[in-house]
């Protein structure tokens, strides 16, 4: 299904900002707001950041992106939903890495006491550093271990 017939099924208009959107992130890898905006910006002419943060959030609503929101870093969006996959992060440049689901199924991860909540997706963050980053400073990572 084309990206108009993806925003009618998710039952959102389809506008110029918002293909450029899906067409942006899908050809990124896991872009912060920033990026988009460019991406955007350069596919269809000026748009106001307001707008693409909008259209971000309706599109996440609509189960058409992904949000990841690493500690420390920029909000990040992806288009590969629906699956409960992970991702790496690495320390030193915040760069982002799809991983697999630890099990196969969500919620991937089952906790020790669910505390009455009904568990059906584990967000989970590998940390790290990136081959690119190791091979700058060595194997060491930039900050201390969290215990």
């Amino acid at each position: 299904m084309d990206d108009a017939g993806r925003l009618r099924q998710a039952g959102l208009r389809v506008t110029a900002a918002r293909l450029a959107i899906l067409q942006t992130v899908s050809g990124g890898d896991h872009l912060d707001v920033e990026a988009i905006h460019r991406g955007v910006c350069d596919r269809v002419g000026q748009v106001s950041l307001q707008a693409v943060y909008d259209s971000l959030n309706a599109l996440h609503c609509g189960g058409l992106l992904r949000r990841i929101e690493p500690a420390g870093s920029p909000t990040r969006y992806e288009t590969r939903v629906g699956d409960n996959h992970h991702h790496l992060v690495c320390r030193n440049c915040g760069r982002v890495a799809d991983v697999d689901c630890a099990v196969g199924h969500a919620p991937c991860l089952e906790p020790a006491s669910n505390a009455g909540y009904l568990v059906d997706e584990a967000d989970v963050i590998y940390w790290g550093l990136c081959p690119a980053c190791r091979t700058e400073t060595g194997s060491a990572p930039p900050c201390p271990s969290r215990d």
